[in-house]
């Protein structure tokens, strides 16, 4: 089996080291990690990934973003990657875009900002047993 990567999108770069700690913390050499600062460099980076045969297992995504909103980028990769476990994470997420994020996108589930380590990697973790 490929390498399983989990990948996380946030435009603030603090957030992104956040999480890159909490992961390799949380889990180790056991998946890839891998990051990007808007939805639109997420879709390259996912291509490219993809390209390589690397799986992409987890994704966590910040909602309000320039450009393309997290809610949107994860309706659009539920489309090509409907298995792989999809978190909004976010602490200005209307309700009306976490529920679209839900219906649309199947998301395992939407965490606020600020958010405690033990949740975010709870919640990875639960995600991950029903891949």
């Amino acid at each position: 089996m490929s390498q399983a990567v989990i990948l996380c999108v946030d435009d603030e770069r603090v957030i992104l080291d956040s999480l890159e700690r909490q992961l390799e913390d949380a889990f180790g050499d056991d998946y890839l990690y891998e990051f990007a600062e808007n939805a639109e460099d997420a879709l390259e980076l996912i291509e490219e990934l993809t390209d390589e045969g690397l799986h992409i297992v987890v994704i966590v995504s910040d909602w309000l973003m320039p450009g393309i909103k997290g809610d949107e980028l994860l309706v659009r990769l539920h489309k090509k990657f409907p298995k792989v476990v999809k978190i909004l994470l976010s602490g200005q997420a209307d309700k009306a875009a976490i529920e679209r994020a839900k219906q649309q996108a199947k998301i395992h589930r939407c965490i606020y900002k600020p958010w405690s380590e033990e949740e975010l990697v709870e919640t990875i973790r639960q995600g991950l047993e029903k891949l």
